[in-house]
């Protein structure tokens, strides 16, 4: 075993993503999870077979507990998202911090048929195109504050519900759960539209620091802390569970401007004068 200081022996190794994947104890094929940071991955357990993607996604190894045994994932990762709402903060200065967001989502009805595309630094899954840039389409002169920041936070959403659709297409599964974590998790507003854009239930963790945990069951399995991946489940608690309301065709209006407003992104990056 390699060994560090005096003697520690180092159990367990693992990517940030796939550690966050164990720590939500998405153990099992078709289980998947939604990390919400600066960007956002979601990564879906597929068992032992390794599924090559059609439609935009990676795969990589989940994780072995065994040597010879190994489970594999799709990923999708989403170049912009929280970062969108530091925007708001730092360079817009349209609101004083990031938690204060969710305020402002919740003093509009909707956005006025406003959408954000955060493109900043292109597109990531399920498109890849780094030449794109964003975009805030749908203005009008009854646009406010409110209506902008709202809009920028659903992008989070849209561009989950994007890679969330790419995965059932190539696993041929129809995910009925995500787990979320990540700082933007904690608005409530982005995990009930999360959840109403997807059609499912959203369900976050008491504890959302899933890489951090996923770390620590690696460890503790190796150890004999824990016994086994059922033990693991009974130290995983729900904090709240998000549930759709939305009507499908209200859904799908939202998610028909969503990709006009993409489309818009799209087509900017290939404008040739």
């Amino acid at each position: 075993d390699c060994l560090i200081g005096d003697g520690i022996p180092i159990c367990g190794a693992a990517g940030d993503q796939q550690s966050a994947l164990f720590g939500q104890c998405c153990f099992d094929a078709g289980d998947v999870k939604n990390t919400y940071g600066t960007g956002c991955f979601m990564l879906m357990n597929t068992g032992n077979k390794v599924i090559s993607s059609s439609h935009g996604l990676l795969s990589t190894i989940a994780v072995s507990l065994e040597p010879g045994k190994v489970q594999y994932a799709l990923e999708g990762s989403v170049f912009v998202a929280g970062a969108s709402i530091q925007w708001l903060r730092d360079e817009l200065k349209i609101i004083p911090s990031a938690p204060e967001s969710e305020r402002y989502c919740r003093e509009v009805e909707d956005t006025d048929g406003c959408y954000v595309v955060p493109a900043f630094t292109g597109l990531g899954a399920p498109y890849w195109n780094s030449s794109a840039r964003g975009m805030i389409v749908g203005l009008t002169r009854g646009t406010n504050r409110c209506h902008l920041v709202r809009a920028t936070v659903e992008s989070l959403a849209y561009q989950t519900a994007d890679v969330l659709t790419a995965m059932e297409k190539d696993s041929e599964l129809q995910i009925c759960n995500l787990k979320v974590d990540g700082g933007a998790s904690a608005n409530d507003f982005l995990m009930k539209f999360q959840s109403d854009l997807l059609n499912t239930e959203v369900t976050r963790p008491e504890c959302v620091e899933t890489t951090a945990m996923g770390a620590a069951f690696l460890a503790g399995l190796c150890t004999g802390f824990w016994k086994d991946k059922e033990e693991l489940r009974e130290n995983w608690s729900v904090g709240h569970v998000f549930e759709p309301t939305m009507t499908k065709e209200e859904r799908e209006s939202l998610l028909g401007g969503w990709h006009r407003a993409v489309a818009a992104a799209l087509a900017w990056a290939d404008y040739r004068a």
